[in-house]
């Protein structure tokens, strides 16, 4: 998923089955600090004098890292006897990989876990390939698709509700691909902001209205 993005964007609740509540009880809701330097979205090149991404070109790097992947991702495929296609594409200012088709629930676990894990997994792979940190993302039989989509939804509900009521609301711990999609969809919304607070695994996003 260019220059580093900030957690101070906008975001709305992402998780499946939690609630939205708001950030304090009566009087002034206590606010999160600003997040100035979010995760999210900065990825900081390895300090390996192996390959710079200038030299090779941006969309050179982004295309050898889906390249790297996709021979990766198929050794563990014929390792774990798992039908699926791969798919590379470049989206934006990272690599994409998608696995398709076949029986691919174990390779998702739950809420993803499994999937997350094997992405890190592949980024590592790239890494060691190209000598540069990636920020490749991987996706599993459309599951970060669906995903997407529900988080655009839950995004756009809570920037509304918030826009209306005039009071932070706090949203469910998220991932940081969840956060930056929902960080994105509160960017566009008006009248409100985000910030993300807490830490990992417990990170979560508020959604505040604009003063």
């Amino acid at each position: 998923m260019s220059a580093p993005d900030s957690d101070t964007a906008t975001t709305a609740e992402a998780t499946s089955g939690a609630v939205l509540t708001p950030v304090g009880g009566t009087g002034d809701p206590a606010l999160p600090d600003a997040d100035a330097a979010s995760a999210d979205a900065v990825i900081e090149p390895v300090d390996l004098d192996v390959v710079d991404e200038d030299e090779e070109g941006g969309e050179g790097l982004l295309v050898r890292e889906g390249d790297v992947a996709g021979d990766y991702l198929e050794r563990l495929l014929d390792i774990l006897d798992v039908d699926g296609d791969i798919d590379l594409d470049v989206e934006g200012d990272r690599a994409s990989v998608a696995v398709v088709g076949g029986e691919l629930k174990t390779l998702i676990g739950p809420d993803g876990a499994t999937l997350e894990a094997l992405q890190e997994l592949t980024r590592l792979a790239v890494a060691q390939a190209t000598g540069v940190r990636s920020r490749l993302m991987l996706d599993i039989g459309g599951f970060r698709a669906k995903r997407r989509a529900d988080l655009t939804a839950l995004a756009s509900a809570a920037a509304e509700r918030v826009g209306q009521s005039r009071q932070p609301e706090r949203l469910a711990p998220m991932n940081p691909f969840e956060r930056k999609v929902v960080h994105d969809v509160i960017a566009g919304a008006a009248g409100v902001h985000s910030e993300s607070e807490g830490e990992e695994p417990n990170r979560r996003v508020v959604v505040l209205p604009e003063r």
